[in-house]
């Protein structure tokens, strides 16, 4: 492998989670995508900026975002983890944590800020639900 473009023009968000394993689902070898990994799969800035740079510095076309089924933010209160947090550290952080209560809009909403996004070059985003349960992967639309 010598070049840092990506084979299959394809940039992953997904959640951090353990039992997600991005490569698997989506059958890539090395060198095949970027996958950008945070707590949630969270369309963050930063996501957007790894995307951005992804996009328009490295040739990625299209952009996967996974999000799962039994996520640790389906259950985190945004205000009480904040809260927790400024407890620990003396100040509340400068970000949130982007709890959600309903997953399939969750990463409806996800997809589309994304396509929505100007520094988004290429608007093939597509959104999938992996069950952890059942170890499958569902797109959403």
């Amino acid at each position: 492998m010598t070049s840092a473009r990506p084979a299959r023009k394809l940039a992953v968000l997904a959640c951090m989670d353990v039992r997600l394993d991005p490569a698997a689902l989506l059958s890539l070898e090395p060198g095949d995508a970027h996958v950008i990994r945070n707590a949630g799969g969270i369309v963050s800035d930063d996501a957007i900026r790894s995307l951005a740079i992804s996009q328009h510095e490295l040739g990625t076309e299209e952009i996967v975002v996974i999000q799962h089924t039994d996520c640790g933010l389906l259950k985190l209160d945004n205000d009480a983890f904040s809260a927790k947090l400024e407890r620990h550290a003396g100040e509340q952080p400068a970000w949130h944590a982007h709890a959600f209560d309903d997953l399939d809009e969750h990463l409806r909403e996800s997809v589309q800020h994304l396509r929505d996004s100007p520094f988004i070059l290429h608007k093939n985003v597509r959104g999938y639900v992996f069950e952890v349960e059942s170890g499958q992967l569902r797109e959403v639309s």
